[in-house]
């Protein structure tokens, strides 16, 4: 039987979940509430956090606290020697309650919240993962690991056989060879592996809103895809008119200033991809984000040759984000549009309009579970 207070903490995780999921689109849109406490934790602040309070009736019922009196007398007629300086810590107090929660549980969230469907690996790469249960018991280990209702049984057993147990006095005094220990049974694992690479246009059209529209769009697709997959490797590409691998502080940082030849990050990332990753072991997903500005019409038909030879032969999928820009024009959304529009599986194009616009493109990359 549960403890009261294990019910009540499981019930007060399940509100706290239902009131991010109510709120989880003003979570994604403001980018910086969600805060990382290590590797697999996140906390999340709750606000509004209603206090009881006392509500008064009408006066005319009489009662206590009804006599003669105007707003701001002291209680006992006393005068108030704080006089009226109030002018640090009017109005109400923040509220906001940090809740912390696992990259499983935002990811249920989420996925609950967008109904994403879970992924179908395709690489067949697996990572071997030993896992240690300990399932069974051992006459030798660590103190730590000292079963102590197995000795104790040992050593109750051993009493009664030898005649020196005492009803009496019924003491259990346990000897070296009582000791049981719980053994660990090692289980071997296999899990999928992935590699997002991420690449985005740094020109100088693509500004520091832009930017952190990727930034939080990238966030809840690694959350997700992380849930999926045990193995998980994330790379960096940024580029203008050249292109370059970086590590993920200078990802959401540089800004440049030159053209955009967009075919360089594809040239790029298919090297990438030729040297370190197997298209037969790996789950391959690349995420390019832009404003749609490129340099000529004969770059957009290289990088088009690009996905039709490389890029789409490996993938799970080749995701576009195109980021709204007062400077780009979005011409390059409507090359790839016309070229596999609604027809392939494994193109998959967003427009993200403005921070409100994230969670509806998360849905468009991650909505078909490749």
């Amino acid at each position: 039987m549960d403890h009261p207070i294990k019910r009540d903490h499981a019930r007060f995780r399940k509100i706290i979940k239902g009131k991010i999921r109510e709120n989880l689109r003003k979570y994604v849109s403001s980018g910086d509430m969600i805060i990382p406490k290590g590797p697999k934790r996140f906390s999340i602040p709750m606000p509004q956090i209603e206090i009881p309070r006392f509500k008064f009736g009408d006066k005319s019922q009489g009662g206590m606290g009804q006599g003669q009196g105007n707003p701001g007398d002291p209680v006992d007629g006393q005068p108030d020697e704080q006089g009226e300086g109030k002018e640090a810590g009017q109005g109400e107090g923040n509220k906001d309650v940090e809740v912390e929660l696992t990259i499983e549980e935002l990811a249920q969230i989420l996925g609950e919240e967008l109904e994403l469907p879970n992924i179908e690996p395709k690489g067949r790469h697996q990572i071997e993962s030993h896992k240690d249960r300990y399932t069974t018991i051992g006459v030798i280990g660590p103190e730590s690991l000292r079963h102590f209702k197995r000795t104790f049984r040992e050593s109750l057993k051993r009493q009664l056989i030898m005649g020196t147990y005492d009803f009496r006095n019924p003491l259990i005094v346990p000897i070296k060879n009582d000791y049981r220990y719980k053994a660990a049974h090692t289980k071997v694992e296999y899990e999928n592996s992935a590699v997002v690479i991420y690449m985005m246009d740094v020109s100088g059209s693509m500004g520091d809103e832009q930017k952190e529209i990727v930034r939080t769009e990238s966030f809840w697709i690694n959350l997700w895809l992380k849930h999926q997959y045990k193995n998980i490797e994330i790379r960096y590409i940024i580029h203008d008119a050249t292109a370059k691998e970086v590590d993920e502080d200078t990802f959401f940082k540089t800004r440049e200033s030159g053209g955009t030849l967009i075919s360089s990050a594809f040239i790029l990332c298919r090297d990438i991809i030729k040297k370190d990753y197997d298209a037969n072991e790996w789950n391959i997903y690349p995420f390019h984000f832009s404003d749609g500005d490129n340099w000529s019409l004969d770059d957009t038909k290289l990088c088009l040759e690009i996905l039709d030879s490389d890029l789409l032969k490996v993938s799970n999928m080749f995701c576009y984000g195109q980021v709204e820009s007062r400077y780009g024009s979005g011409q390059f959304y409507k090359d790839l549009f016309e070229k596999y529009g609604e027809r392939s599986d494994s193109v998959i194009l967003s427009k993200i309009k403005n921070k409100e616009g994230i969670l509806d493109s998360i849905k468009e990359f991650l909505g078909k579970g490749k």
